[in-house]
């Protein structure tokens, strides 16, 4: 690459910067260490990580024009590590998120926070793309998409942007020890207005605590077993006992307690399931009237 070349990718990559840092801001919450948030609407809100403003209810937002303003917590999704704020300042940038139908491993990316007064900015490259997943907690994300720039203290909530300064996505370090995983736009404006609706995002509860086992090829490949089971929650009123195998809910089969969170989304609340259930060996089916997460 010739000299010119490496000063138009360098100022290339510092206009990203510079166009994207108006819509980042620095979240300080009491007991934690600063971390970054999105401007994310026009309307106030920001969105940054769940852990980051865990529990806090006096949270102050460094702007990038270097005021500090408050800011009140809306809600938070554990689940997919997303928090959203608001804040009565107006004027404020957001960013749009684009479509990821062109991202492929290997692009050029930044990673852009704001862990003090000044935007700070990252490069790496994507080094995983793939179809959608769910977090350990069951939340569903709708790309995997992971970048190996370095995420250093108080870039988590911060901005993925490509190389032509499209924002793809909202960094956390919460998924992964070793590379940052980001939370594409498609998830951001979902939880977000589940947020702003529910202060929160709904999630179905059995009240039961449970391990995979594998089971007799005649009665499928794994099952739950369960482990607890909670006396005031669904599934003890449903007559399910400490040592039965979950095998199926509402016919999808459970190969591990992933399968079970990721089932019991917001849609299933309230609703009658079937559960397939082997005691002693011998399988049964009982109804289950699934509950609403706490």
């Amino acid at each position: 690459m010739s000299a010119d070349s490496l000063v138009s990718l360098s100022q290339s990559i510092a206009s990203v910067v510079e166009r994207i840092a108006p819509s980042i801001v620095r979240v300080e919450a009491r007991r934690r260490r600063g971390a970054t948030g999105l401007v994310f609407g026009h309307d106030g809100h920001i969105l940054t990580t769940s852990h980051a403003v865990e529990h806090e209810g006096h949270i102050q937002l460094g702007l990038a024009d270097g005021r500090t303003v408050s800011a009140e917590l809306v809600g938070r999704d554990p689940s997919t590590d997303l928090a959203l704020l608001k804040t009565e300042t107006s004027g404020l940038t957001p960013l749009t998120p684009t479509l990821l139908d062109d991202v492929k491993v290997g692009h050029l990316v930044l990673a852009v926070g704001r862990p003090g007064r000044t935007a700070r900015a990252t490069l790496g490259i994507v080094s995983a793309f793939g179809e959608g997943w769910r977090t350990h907690a069951g939340g569903r994300v709708d790309h995997y998409l992971e970048t190996d720039a370095d995420l250093p203290p108080g870039f988590s909530g911060g901005a993925l942007v490509d190389a032509q300064g499209r924002f793809l996505g909202l960094l956390t370090a919460a998924f992964s020890r070793s590379a940052a995983v980001v939370i594409p736009g498609s998830t951001l404006t979902r939880v977000a207005n589940g947020l702003v609706e529910h202060g929160g995002i709904r999630r179905g509860y059995l009240g039961v605590g449970a391990h995979p086992v594998r089971l007799p090829e005649s009665q499928g490949e794994t099952g739950l077993i369960l482990l607890s089971v909670d006396p005031n929650g669904p599934a003890h009123r449903a007559g399910l006992l400490l040592g039965d195998v979950l095998v199926s809910l509402g016919g999808q089969s459970l190969h591990g307690v992933e399968d079970l969170l990721g089932y019991l989304g917001d849609e299933k609340v309230g609703t009658t399931v079937t559960a397939k259930v082997l005691r002693a060996g011998e399988a049964r089916d009982v109804s289950i009237t699934i509950g609403k997460r706490a």
